[in-house]
């Protein structure tokens, strides 16, 4: 689309391109493993555009169209979930006897990932403060390959100043690789402060309806070849039934992000007033010490957040989530209903002790008013 446009209209029309296939607004489901060739030497040669179906289809190809322009990437990859969105782009850029610097707040199942299976690859694995920023340079190494970062942390919400930290990689001569996650491109776009790839569980905000498993990875133009190349060599291919789904999820995503937004900015704000809330772990408040960081990299905060009790241990998060009616206890977010979890820290290389038990809120797309009434029904089973 031509000349700067809202981010709803651009997620409306994204991909789309209706006059392709006969007008229909939405681009077909193509569903396929074999691809015909019109003679021997095209197959051989393999020139045409699609050659079989894990090489992608034109339902596949609008998905990508659509994230490459919310991204500004050169390409984009699409795996089967948000973990091999990230273990993807580690195995394509890693080999024995590589350097791994990885934030301590990264997502649990990614630490997991590289403390078993890169470590017995022979790939070195360290972690550092996310507040390092500029100072991860005294970290890294002639071998040091990729800096994993993730902003803000997962459970704890911690932020990074990701320009700095890319600054220092780059001039060290290590890509950067960044869990974009809780923001999505909307909110914060990687590769314009110095990443070199974005990586996004599309099961939460882009699916956004909690149905979908879905992992996207998206590249600079220097790192895109290498990346497609490993995807290829895996075989890490996604249906076109969940392509069609996210690119659908895609279409609201804006307005929903909006609500998402709100709704936690305001629960999060209530819950400070509380006397049995020690803190809130949320960027997006004027009390988080990395607010002014939040202010001027982020264009708004999606709806996940932790806060910490003022006392007690594990027996205390367990009455409170008991009491809870409209928010589920399960993992995962970015889907329409909210979700509570106890936050477990202990595989936390850096440790930074907290009044009482840490619990996650997901704040989904309920009215605010209930919410607050059913959270106020965990604080009272805690009494």
């Amino acid at each position: 689309m031509n000349g700067p446009k809202g981010p709803n209209t651009r997620l409306a029309h994204l991909g789309n391109r209706p006059h392709d296939f006969h007008g229909f607004v939405n681009p077909p489901v193509v569903r396929a493993s074999t691809v015909l060739f019109p003679d021997a030497e095209t197959l051989t040669s393999r020139r045409q555009k699609y050659t079989y179906g894990t090489q992608g289809t034109p339902t596949t190809d609008a998905l990508a169209d659509a994230v490459n322009e919310l991204e500004g990437s050169a390409g984009t990859i699409f795996v089967p979930s948000g973990l091999a969105a990230v273990t993807v782009p580690l195995l394509a850029f890693l080999s024995a006897g590589d350097h791994l610097l990885i934030v301590d707040s990264v997502y649990g199942p990614t630490r997991r990932f590289a403390n078993a299976m890169l470590a017995r690859f022979g790939v070195e694995v360290d972690y550092y403060d996310a507040a390092l920023g500029a100072g991860i340079a005294g970290l890294l190494k002639p071998n040091t390959k990729v800096v994993f970062t993730e902003s803000p942390g997962s459970n704890t919400f911690e932020l990074q100043d990701i320009d700095a930290v890319a600054a220092a990689a780059h001039e060290a001569g290590a890509i950067v690789m960044m869990d974009n996650t809780w923001a999505t491109p909307l909110y914060f776009r990687p590769l314009d402060h110095g990443v070199d790839i974005s990586i996004h569980a599309a099961t939460k905000y882009p699916a956004g309806h909690s149905d979908i498993l879905f992992g996207m990875v998206s590249a600079n133009a220097a790192c895109w070849p290498r990346l497609k190349d490993a995807q290829t060599n895996l075989g890490t291919c996604v249906s076109s039934d969940e392509a069609y789904q996210v690119l659908r999820g895609l279409r609201t995503m804006g307005v929903r992000l909006d609500r998402h937004r709100d709704s936690a900015l305001a629960i999060a704000s209530w819950l400070e007033s509380l006397p049995q809330v020690d803190c809130v772990l949320h960027p997006g408040l004027p009390s988080h010490p990395q607010h002014a960081l939040f202010r001027r990299d982020f264009a708004g905060a999606s709806g996940i957040f932790s806060f910490v009790l003022k006392s007690g241990g594990a027996a205390e998060a367990a009455a409170f989530l008991n009491a809870l009616e409209i928010f589920g206890l399960g993992f995962s977010w970015g889907g329409y209903e909210s979700l509570a979890v106890p936050v477990n820290l202990d595989d936390r290389t850096i440790r930074r002790p907290y009044a009482g038990p840490v619990i996650r809120l997901q704040i989904g797309l309920e009215d605010v008013a209930d919410l607050r009434a059913d959270l106020e029904k965990g604080f009272r089973a805690l009494s």
